[in-house]
């Protein structure tokens, strides 16, 4: 083949290259089909077990009820756990109901405990106490130790499935406990060591453990400073601590520092997303996370609260305008302007508010660090305030000379103390955004309660007072251009 051949077929192996579009494999189809098919309980189980558990979880809603009854069936109780793993409570309560009491009574064993501990509260309460009562003795006591927490306490999200050792063992003692209790326990990546009266001491890294000589002594295996947290802390206190440290599990202490459990990874990230979704809701103005099935009256209690709050202080707002009624009597023109203020000073002060809100997710932030964070946010919106001002008094200066007629010295007049309100305005929504959320956390409140419509309103009032308070003192009384 010469050069030019090669030249040729490398050409037209990019073209093909180009135009060939790799296809996502569609699971969901395929595992639906499987069930669908007339095939063996063996065969399709085998068939099935290629799959990720997620993928069939994503699957499982596209059956009808006498499919995944079928399913049910089917899978042996390992599997139909982990696929539960990867459904929201809500789902999986709908779905253990479907299933057989002594198979669901082994499903609810095999999943993680603060997992089974809120399937178990979706199911019926006729079913729910079926399962419980042929749940074995020692799961149903660990999941009765997960409900004693609230649902606030970083106790609720743990499970107990972990490996514990007492630090008097010998590396291969210790190896032999490891065999031993991971029957039972799949959580080994790491292992966490008690003294003789059970007392939390440290940890063993399962690789240190793996790889260490019979010879070695255990105690140079243990970290001792590896981190905990308490099962009946805050999970808002705690969470910092949980997203420091990068650990795929973390113990759980009682208050007399014995090991009730673990957080584990996967916990940690759901419980980190629960909080930035209650976050996320505060801020939007609502009292809690909203989804997409949720009931009309259920979407409504959350968001009529704040909205109540919300027009009280929209009234107050419309009040302190009223209050300059002879200031707009006397010039109508600026009413034009009033959105323009309002709108940049909540646009600023929900700025603010949101970088404050995301700094005050340290937990160690010094006052000094907090004064600095003011500081800081007041003089971006100073000098925002002066750029904007600037531009706003040459641009309406122009548009009220040149599209409303009006000559120079009174265009840039009111051109002007538009500048300077939007000036004003900026700079104090700026503080107003940073200071209050810090107020809240001070005093105990989350901070996310300081939300953007809050903000905003406050901000209105704000903005108000300061436009038409400068157009008075400023345009009548000093420049008396009525």
């Amino acid at each position: 083949m010469d050069a030019k051949d090669i030249a040729v077929t490398a050409e037209n192996v990019q073209s093909v290259s180009h135009d060939t579009v790799v296809e996502k494999p569609d699971y969901e189809r395929e595992i639906t089909d499987i069930i669908r098919s007339n095939d063996s309980p063996k065969k399709m189980l085998g068939r099935l077990e290629d799959y990720h558990a997620n993928d069939i979880a994503q699957a499982i809603p596209n059956l009808t009820v006498s499919e995944r009854k079928k399913f049910y069936r089917i899978c042996h109780v390992p599997m139909l756990a982990e696929v539960f793993e990867h459904f929201d409570e809500d789902t999986a309560g709908i779905y253990l109901d479907e299933v057989d009491v002594r198979k669901a009574a082994s499903v609810v064993s095999e999943l993680e405990t603060d997992t089974a501990s809120r399937v178990l509260h979706a199911l019926p309460k006729e079913k729910r106490e079926i399962v419980v009562d042929a749940i074995d003795p020692d799961v149903r006591k660990q999941i009765r130790l997960i409900d004693s927490f609230d649902e606030d306490e970083i106790g609720s999200k743990m499970t107990t499935n972990c490996i514990v050792i007492h630090e008097d063992l010998t590396v291969t003692q210790a190896m032999n406990e490891l065999i031993r209790q991971a029957g039972h326990n799949d959580n080994i990546t790491t292992l966490f060591v008690v003294d003789d009266t059970d007392m939390f001491y440290g940890a063993i890294d399962l690789k240190d453990l793996i790889t260490a000589r019979k010879t070695t002594d255990l105690e140079s295996l243990i970290s001792t400073s590896f981190p905990y947290v308490y099962a009946n802390e805050l999970i808002d206190d705690c969470i910092e601590t949980l997203k420091d440290y990068s650990e795929s599990i973390i113990p759980v202490l009682d208050s007399s520092n014995r090991i009730l459990g673990v957080i584990t990874s996967q916990n940690i990230i759901e419980v980190v997303d629960d909080e930035m979704g209650e976050d996320y809701a505060r801020l939007a103005g609502l009292i809690a996370e909203e989804d997409l099935n949720e009931p009309l009256l259920e979407s409504v209690k959350k968001r009529l609260p704040w909205l109540v709050i919300l027009l009280c202080l929209g009234m107050v707002v419309s009040s302190v305008v009223g209050l300059f009624e002879q200031v707009i009597a006397q010039l109508t023109l600026i009413m034009a302007f009033q959105s323009l203020i309002l709108d940049m000073a909540g646009n600023v002060g929900t700025q603010s508010l949101a970088v404050t809100i995301r700094v005050l997710m340290d937990e160690n932030l010094t006052f000094k660090q907090r004064a600095h964070l003011v500081v800081k946010e007041v003089r971006v919106g100073l000098f925002n305030g002066l750029l904007l001002g600037f531009v706003s008094f040459l641009l309406i200066g122009l548009y009220i000379h040149l599209v409303k007629d009006r000559d120079m010295a009174f265009s840039f007049a009111v051109s002007g103390c538009i500048g300077v309100s939007l000036l004003l305005a900026m700079l104090l929504s700026s503080a107003v955004g940073t200071v209050v959320p810090l107020f809240f956390k001070r005093i105990g409140v989350d901070p996310a309660v300081a939300s953007g419509p809050l903000i905003t309103t406050v901000n209105d009032l704000v903005a108000v007072v300061t436009y038409y308070g400068l157009s008075w003192a400023l345009l009548l009384n000093v420049m008396h251009l009525a």
